[in-house]
């Protein structure tokens, strides 16, 4: 089948444009496994992308998740709300690479139960992009509890587990 002149050129211009529109690519991090790094420079209040996945109930979680990841803290898990947790290992997007920090470059909002990861300051290019996962276990954040979630983001001020204030 041959492509018109016409379409030829619509296919460029949309490969271009995708090119100028991305913003971070992922690659290997230096805090863990796989991490998002910015291409260019983003400007503060920058909406990246929205962390997508498969929307599941806590117990589906749970279900899924309990034994396979009972020694570790790496899950691909959001929670949104009291009934809904999205899986980002289905479906998700490439918000699930994003790292934690305990001096993130990023935030999360909470958007009508939609989640979206946007720039809390201008971002350079070649930076890790990142975001403070303040985890909640719905229990006391004991010693042994941190200890089971460490954090590995390396800044001045970590606070050595990826547990938030407890709420």
């Amino acid at each position: 089948m041959k492509t018109s002149a016409k379409n030829h050129s619509r296919v460029r211009r949309t490969r271009a444009r995708r090119k100028t529109l991305r913003r971070f690519s992922v690659r290997r991090s230096p805090i863990h496994g796989r991490g998002a790094f910015a291409l260019t420079h983003i400007p503060k209040g920058t909406r990246l992308i929205e962390y997508t996945g498969e929307r599941i109930s806590h117990d589906e979680a749970d279900r899924r998740y309990a034994a396979e990841h009972e020694y570790s803290p790496h899950t691909m898990l959001f929670t949104v709300n009291d009934d809904v947790v999205i899986d980002a290992t289905r479906r998700g997007s490439s918000a699930r690479w994003f790292n934690h920090s305990c001096s993130p470059n990023c935030e999360v909002e909470d958007q009508n139960d939609r989640i979206f990861v946007e720039t809390r300051r201008d971002i350079r290019p070649g930076e890790e992009l990142t975001y403070d996962y303040n985890l909640q276990l719905g229990e006391p954040h004991t010693a042994d509890a941190k200890r089971e979630n460490p954090c590995f983001c390396g800044a001045r001020r970590c606070r050595g587990t990826l547990l938030g204030k407890e709420e």
